[in-house]
């Protein structure tokens, strides 16, 4: 994946965060429950981080206000923050930036999806970008969903309509689960992030109502994600950010779509799957869902999980 080098990258949403001690070392897959927060990595993790001021398991607050599983995600401003891995985006000025420097392609990467989603007719007078997104190290406040460590992976937060990501995700846990770190898998994590943002806008999340099973609402609405990602991509070559996406970079996104399948986590994690606590979908699933995405890049109506009769056959 390469970026045009004659763009201009805006970070004016760019700014300081808040994060908790600082980070280092590999961090340990958690062992099957979430750790309390909202909902994870939009599409990299089973695992939910609920809202602390909701105290109540994997949940995060809906547009109407009530409790719905989510496994969230946007890419709106990028948000360095202070300490740890960081990031510096202040010499973030062009595409040929972003190819030279991990930090200045999530800029590129957020300037693409934000333009994307922009131009989609479905969202005409109510499209707004994520708010911020926060790169911390270790830990993170965030604005309504609570605190969050780095074990949780990135993960989006409706309330404050802002994701949060720590680098170390990519070459610590997911790497653990057997997935890579390239540039195209983290545009697809961002991707399916800013699908759940998206999902925020439409009120698609208010829609949540059962929170685990394999033809839960919680499945739907990631794998709905994961397929909003499949959109930006078949599309991104047209924005003037992304120059080239190469089979190559799908086929890598389809492999991370297949490491943070329920089923595959639950195999590498506890040894055995259990369909009943599935909260994002299986492997192949997530799979199919993000390949229909690459087929429709203009119609988001083809991404309705919620009524699709057979979630393995978009």
């Amino acid at each position: 994946m390469r970026f045009n080098p004659k763009a201009r990258l805006d970070t004016s949403r760019t700014s300081g965060g808040h994060v908790g001690g600082g980070g280092g070392g590999r961090i340990p897959i958690p062992g099957g429950k979430a750790s309390g927060g909202i909902g994870t990595v939009i599409l990299l993790l089973v695992f939910f981080l609920v809202t602390q001021c909701m105290g109540v398991g994997p949940q995060v607050l809906g547009d109407s206000g009530s409790s719905t599983s989510v496994g969230t995600g946007t890419f709106g401003g990028l948000q360095a923050a202070d300490g740890g891995e960081t990031g510096d985006f202040g010499s973030c000025r062009t595409g040929e930036d972003a190819n030279n420097d991990e930090n200045c392609a999530f800029v590129a990467l957020e300037n693409s999806m934000t333009g994307y989603w922009d131009s989609q007719p479905d969202l005409s007078g109510r499209f707004q970008p994520e708010q911020a997104v926060v790169i911390f190290s270790d830990q993170v406040q965030t604005g309504g969903c609570g605190s969050a460590s780095s074990s949780v992976g990135p993960f989006y937060c409706p309330a404050d309509q802002t994701i949060y990501l720590d680098p170390t995700f990519f070459d610590s846990i997911f790497e653990q689960l057997g997935g890579q770190d390239t540039t195209f898998v983290r545009a697809y994590v961002l991707a399916h992030e800013y699908g759940h943002h998206i999902q925020n806008l439409l009120g698609t999340m208010g829609q949540v109502r059962t929170q685990q099973g394999p033809e839960s609402d919680a499945v739907r609405l990631e794998l709905q994600a994961d397929c909003y990602a499949g959109m930006w991509t078949a599309a991104a070559e047209d924005d003037g950010f992304v120059e080239d996406i190469t089979d190559q970079d799908i086929e890598e996104g389809i492999s991370a779509a297949k490491t943070v399948g329920d089923d595959h986590i639950q195999s590498r994690t506890t040894g055995r799957v259990d369909t009943s606590q599935y909260t994002h979908g299986s492997s192949e699933q997530r799979i199919a869902w993000f390949r229909k995405g690459l087929t429709t890049p203009d119609s988001i109506a083809g991404c309705d999980t919620f009524k699709a009769n057979d979630l393995d056959n978009p």
